[in-house]
C-alpha cells in the first residue's frame, strides 16, 4: 500500500486490546477503519471514542455471512477495503484432561476458522484494491506449552494458514503478513492491565507495527513477524 492516508481497514475484534490499539494507530495516520465486535454496546462505545473515521459493526467472526456483510457495509461506507486485520481471538488454557469440548471448539472456531471466514469474505475486495491481509497470531504459534493444547493448535494453525494464503494470493497483488506477539498488556485471558504490565508489549506498539507493514515499500513483504517484550518480567 505504501501510502495509507484515506485508505480503509477492517479490524476484527477491534473494541479493545490489540484491535483497538491498531484502530487508533491507523486513524492517526489518516485511515478509515471499521471495527467489529460481538456486542452492540461495546462496539458502539469503542466506535464513539475512535471518532468519525470509525465504523462500528456488530459481527461474530464465527459467522461467515456476518463477515461478508462486514465487508459489504465497509465498502458502502468508505468505498473500498484496503486492509483486513484479522485480530479477533480467545484463549482457554487447561490440561488436556480438563479441556472441555466446548472450550476446544470455541478456541478453534474463533482463532482459526474465524480468520478463514474473515479472509474469504474480504478476498474479492482486497483483490480490487491490491490490499493487505494481516493476521494476528502469537508466539504460541511456534512455541508450545503445558495447558496450551487448544490455543497452541489454533495459533500453530493460524501461522500455517497465513503463510499458505500468502503464497495463494501474492500474484493477485495482495500482501499477507502474520504478526506473532508475545505478552501484550490487554484484557486477554481475564487479565486487568495495570502498572504491573509495563514490561509487556502495549497495544499501541502492535498498532505501530501494523502501520509499518502497511507503509513498507510494495516490493518488500515481511511475511511473518515475531515480536516480544524487550525484557522479560522480573519475578519477585
Amino acid at each position: 500500500m505504501h501510502k495509507i492516508k484515506g485508505k480503509t481497514a477492517i479490524i476484527t475484534g477491534g473494541t479493545k486490546g490489540i484491535g483497538y490499539g491498531v484502530a487508533e494507530a491507523l486513524i492517526a495516520e489518516g485511515m478509515n477503519v471499521a471495527i467489529t465486535g460481538r456486542t452492540a454496546d461495546t462496539v458502539e462505545a469503542a466506535a464513539k471514542k475512535l471518532g468519525d473515521k470509525c465504523l462500528g459493526l456488530v459481527a461474530d467472526v464465527r459467522d461467515y455471512e456476518a463477515q461478508i456483510k462486514v465487508v459489504q457495509d465497509t465498502e458502502a461506507k468508505f468505498g473500498a477495503v484496503d486492509a483486513m486485520i484479522a485480530n479477533a481471538g480467545v484463549g482457554h488454557f487447561a490440561s488436556i484432561g480438563d479441556m472441555t469440548p466446548e472450550q476446544w471448539n470455541q478456541t478453534i472456531d474463533v482463532n482459526l476458522t474465524g480468520v478463514f471466514y474473515s479472509t474469504k469474505a474480504s478476498l474479492a475486495a482486497l483483490k480490487k484494491s491490491e490490499g493487505y491481509l494481516i493476521t494476528i497470531a502469537s508466539l504460541a504459534g511456534t512455541n508450545f506449552f503445558a495447558k496450551g493444547s487448544a490455543y497452541n493448535a489454533s495459533k500453530f494453525g493460524l501461522v500455517g494458514f497465513s503463510q499458505a494464503v500468502m503464497m495463494d494470493v501474492r500474484d493477485q497483488g495482495i500482501k499477507v503478513s502474520t504478526i506473532m506477539p508475545g505478552s501484550v498488556s490487554t484484557h486477554f485471558n481475564n487479565n486487568k492491565p495495570s502498572d504491573a504490565d509495563s514490561w509487556k508489549i502495549q497495544p499501541e506498539d502492535i498498532g505501530k507495527l501494523v502501520v509499518d507493514l502497511l507503509t513498507m515499500h510494495p516490493r518488500t513483504l515481511p511475511s511473518k513477524v515475531e515480536v516480544r517484550p524487550a525484557m522479560p518480567s522480573k519475578k519477585k
